[in-house]
């Protein structure tokens, strides 16, 4: 320990407590409060200074406790700064509002970023300030900073489709969207509201973020059209981050390539472009007689990189990775100008340090601690191979040839991708739930084409654009893409994604701290960073998490029996967003579609004319059915079921019959919900209905209780388990949402009718 001291590393530790203590802030249940944070802070803050000069123990638990604490209070803090509103319910309303960002998606729609200045028809008493909104429309759009006005379907940002599972809703609430939705028909051109800035800070920042998303549209627009294709699309998301344009085969062969990382803005590219502008302005000074004896060129070309970089972040959109590049490659060129070491651990945390207090909610995020992995490992890797035993000791050797340094270009290559995969493949299987298994040869393969063709070229090509000289640095750059994406493909084709499923949450924390301390730790301590790693791929390989029985999504539509790796489920197209994630999260290979019965059909009865009134909102009010027939529909479908499959009445009603002996129900039709509570055990409807529970007592699942408890998993016992007096086993339920305080949650419990917002806990 005392060694370790000495190395001074100390600092680094700092941001990975900030970093724990804004994780656990945003993962507890309730929040705690503000004032007892800060006061906690300031007592082991005090505690720690008055013991800065003592050798015990005790100094390194108050600071890190202070630290731990700390970066509570920041999570608290910027939770109550932004302060989003989000909408409440689904609704369908005229939006009219200002652009602020629009791009263009791969099938040449628009998405727009819209803050909301006024909705008519029905005016919401809680609009959200800001939206996206898909208009699929292919015509001149609205520029950016116009005003536009359209019919809109909103809904809220979704929540996590199985718990633990990434929440959609915190996400928008930190990014400062309230609702996400679309345009029906083509959204009007109109006038731009008065947002009342007149002048000051807060018009220039309007102004100023106006004219960058202009030019940032105007590049992605210009590479776009010269290259053309996906490889077109990739270069522009390589320069603004705008990847909607990319078609979606494209990227998921770059995933299954292990190549997706090169769409993000990150230490990759931000190096690739500093470098190239580093050593070729330096080059170009050097050539100049005299110039290099009198000024020194090096810090000359470091301050002319510093400027491509700073504005290289303008255009790029703002990412967590591009942030955490950007401020990484700032420290290193202005480490030039004092000539001190570029390439440290303290950089690292620096540039951690700074988007933590910032945004501690990047934290959460996978951008943020895969970013921050892969360039932990590579730098504490780089120190220890330029510190190895012997290195000093080695003769000068002679001037290395053409294959001496063809060699050590593609071994530094090989290294670099394998410890920037391996450091960062707990968090792809953490968060994506999978791995692309022949990643390592994806990058080797497609990293020189993307270092030599992609980057430098698209420096290029950004200098001279202002200038009308960039057609040809484009086509280079697009040629070397088109070269990156046949690689993808070609690796994408030999099947090698791994599909992971959920990993333990303490698995994860165990394999991530452990790796924390292997990089921190620069004596044989780090070793137990290594025995910690370990331990936690030892969990991963004892036990898997467990599949549950039967799978309800937030908004009732698509339910889901699983039977080990198959899922039958009660849609023939279940939609994508949904399902694609239910089948990596539960390693599920296999869909069942339901069995259409039309047959089982009911039909309304005839009701005379003059007894079909019209309900409030303007929409007649449908006929009673035939009970006896419909009970005796369901009880038949019932009565057929299977494990394996859902039995479906088209517009009607599903039902099946579980393994352990439940029988489900999913109802799309209102007016039949009181004899799936008499016949079933589960009931499903996304109808929002006036009553809670059956009277039979059957778990009634609808649109108003799942709006509170997001998605719900049911578990039956475990095999081996006796079941239930009346042969069904007994359900567990786990709900995706366990509380509704949290500023990101607090709106499903809003009632528009009353304006109140009714804090009661998830139907039990």
């Amino acid at each position: 320990m005392r060694e370790e001291q000495a190395f001074g590393h100390a600092f680094l530790f700092i941001p990975v407590f900030l970093g724990l203590g804004s994780l656990v802030w945003f993962s507890l249940a309730e929040t705690p409060g503000f004032l007892k944070l800060a006061l906690l802070t300031c007592v082991f803050g005090i505690a720690a200074f008055l013991l800065r000069h003592s050798a015990s123990v005790w100094r390194i638990i108050t600071l890190l406790a202070a630290l731990f604490i700390a970066g509570m209070v920041l999570a608290a803090v910027e939770t109550a700064r932004m302060d989003t509103v989000l909408l409440d319910t689904p609704v369908t309303t005229m939006v009219r509002g200002t652009v602020t960002a629009r791009e263009t998606t791969d099938r040449g729609y628009w998405r727009y970023t819209v803050a909301v200045t006024q909705t008519t028809d029905p005016v919401l008493k809680r609009p959200p300030e800001m939206v996206t909104l898909l208009s699929r429309n292919r015509e001149t759009p609205v520029g950016i900073g116009g005003g536009i006005e359209g019919r809109a379907r909103l809904s809220p940002p979704s929540g996590a489709v199985l718990p633990g599972l990434n929440d959609f809703a915190f996400d928008s609430y930190f990014k400062g969207i309230g609702a996400v939705g679309y345009f029906y028909g083509k959204p009007q051109a109109v006038a731009a509201a008065d947002d009342g800035v007149k002048g000051g800070i807060a018009a220039w920042r309007v102004r100023a973020g106006e004219a960058v998303a202009r030019w940032r549209e105007a590049i992605g627009a210009r590479i776009r059209g010269t290259i053309g294709g996906d490889a077109g699309a990739i270069a522009a998301a390589l320069v603004t981050a705008e990847e909607r344009a990319i078609s979606r085969p494209t990227i998921e062969a770059l995933r299954e390539a292990g190549l997706a990382h090169v769409l993000a803005i990150s230490g990759l590219n931000m190096v690739l472009a500093a470098g190239t502008f580093l050593v070729g302005a330096r080059t170009l000074l050097s050539l100049v007689p005299g110039l290099a004896h009198r000024f020194p060129i090096k810090k000359i070309a470091a301050a002319g990189a510093l400027i491509m970089v700073f504005a290289y972040i303008l255009i790029s959109g703002g990412a967590v990775s591009a942030v955490r590049s950007w401020i990484m490659i700032s420290i290193m060129l202005v480490a030039v100008f004092f000539d001190r070491p570029s390439i440290s651990l303290r950089n690292v945390a620096l540039s951690a340090l700074i988007i933590l207090v910032v945004t501690p909610s990047a934290a959460t995020g996978p951008g943020f601690q895969m970013s921050f992995a892969a360039t932990l490992a590579l730098v504490a890797g780089y120190a220890h191979w330029r510190e190895r035993p012997g290195r000093d000791a080695r003769p000068a050797r002679r001037k290395a040839g053409p294959l001496t340094a063809v060699g050590g270009f593609f071994a530094g290559l090989l290294l670099s991708s394998f410890i920037g995969g391996m450091s960062t493949m707990i968090y792809s299987a953490g968060h994506f739930h999978r791995l692309a298994a022949y990643g390592l040869v994806g990058n080797v393969l497609a990293m020189p084409v993307i270092s030599i063709f992609v980057m430098p070229f698209a420096l290029i090509a950004m200098l001279l654009m202002p200038f009308g000289l960039d057609r040809y640095p484009l086509l280079v750059m697009g040629q070397g893409l088109d070269w990156m994406i046949t690689i993808a493909d070609m690796v994408s084709s030999w099947g090698g994604e791994v599909t992971t499923g959920r990993i333990p949450d303490h698995a994860f924390m165990l394999i991530a701290a452990g790796g924390v301390l292997a990089c921190l730790l620069r004596t044989w301590l780090a070793v137990s960073g290594l025995i910690v790693v370990a331990a936690g791929l030892l969990v991963v390989w004892s036990g898997t998490a467990a599949r549950p029985d039967v799978v309800i999504a937030e908004d009732g539509r698509l339910v889901a029996m699983i039977e080990q790796d198959r899922a039958a489920t009660n849609r023939s197209k279940p939609p994508d967003f949904v399902f694609s994630q239910w089948q990596r999260a539960l390693r599920l290979q296999s869909h069942q579609k339901p069995e259409q019965r039309t047959d089982l059909a009911i039909e309304d009865t005839e009701v005379p004319e003059p007894a079909v009134t019209e309900t409030g909102g303007g929409r007649k009010k449908r006929p009673p059915i035939d009970k006896d027939l419909a009970r005796f529909a369901v009880r038949q479908l019932l009565a057929e079921a299977t494990p394996d499959r859902f039995l479906c009445v088209p517009k009607q009603w599903c039902a099946a019959r579980a393994r352990q002996g439940w029988r489900i129900v999913t109802v799309e039709d209102a007016r039949f919900i009181g004899i799936a509570c008499d016949e079933a055990d589960i009931v499903v409807i996304p109808v929002m209905l006036r009553f809670r529970t059956c009277r039979s007592g059957a778990l009634l699942l609808s649109g108003q209780s799942l709006r509170r408890t997001g998605a719900v998993e049911i578990y039956g016992p475990s095999p081996g388990e006796p079941a239930g007096e009346t042969g069904k086993a007994e359900m567990r339920v786990v709900f995706a949402l366990e509380q509704l305080q949290r500023p990101w949650a607090r709106h499903r419990t809003y009632d528009w009718r009353t304006g109140l917002f009714d804090a009661q806990a998830p139907d039990e």
